[in-house]
């Protein structure tokens, strides 16, 4: 976490907590999702602005993190903006390591999307074909341009693959895809 964001959060302790207006999709790109971009409808049906300012993503990716109930947030100075996730809350890259950069022994370098380097865990399949990695930093989407790297590591015998249904993946690796929509139930449970 950035200096400035810690020195907010005691200086304004109780500033109420943003939801829907952050989204990160399976490619690892983040978009803004305004009043009417989520009036719409859910992340991805209704993805809103993609990000391309380079330091604002990077701030962000700097301050991304998760809290006690498995909700993946961007703490903005005092303010936590909840994040809505497509897929998993992370989305790995891969790099074959080589002799001028060394990486692990089934030489696969697994990397965020935000760019911090991960030791590869475990590799689960889902019904949609898509690939999963279990990290040291939790659960992630490997991305569409990496599966050849990640096809030849399973063909060679280097990765063992699993079997996953994506609606499983949240209850199993203990992330909340979509926040907004647990605050919306909150609240229609208030209301009835």
């Amino acid at each position: 976490m950035d200096d400035i964001v810690a020195a907010a959060l005691v200086k304004w302790p109780n500033v109420p907590h943003c939801h829907g207006w952050l989204a990160l999709d399976a490619r690892g790109d983040w978009y803004l999702r305004d009043e009417r971009t989520q009036a719409a409808g859910p992340f991805p049906m209704s993805k809103g602005s993609r990000l391309e300012h380079v330091g604002l993503r990077e701030f962000i990716e700097r301050n991304y993190a998760c809290d006690e109930r498995g909700a993946w947030f961007f703490q903005n100075g005092p303010q936590r903006v909840y994040v809505e996730l497509e897929a998993a809350p992370w989305v790995w890259r891969l790099h074959r390591s080589s002799e001028a950069a060394p990486g692990p022994a089934d030489g696969v370098v697994v990397r965020s999307h935000s760019g911090q380097a991960a030791a590869f865990g475990a590799a689960w399949l889902d019904e949609r074909g898509r690939l999963f990695i279990e990290a040291d930093l939790g659960i992630g989407l490997v991305h569409t341009l990496d599966m050849e790297i990640a096809a030849d590591a399973v063909e060679q015998g280097r990765w063992q693959v699993g079997n996953v249904q994506s609606g499983d993946l949240p209850m199993r690796f203990g992330f909340r895809p979509s926040p907004a929509s647990d605050v919306a139930q909150a609240a229609l449970r208030l209301v009835t």
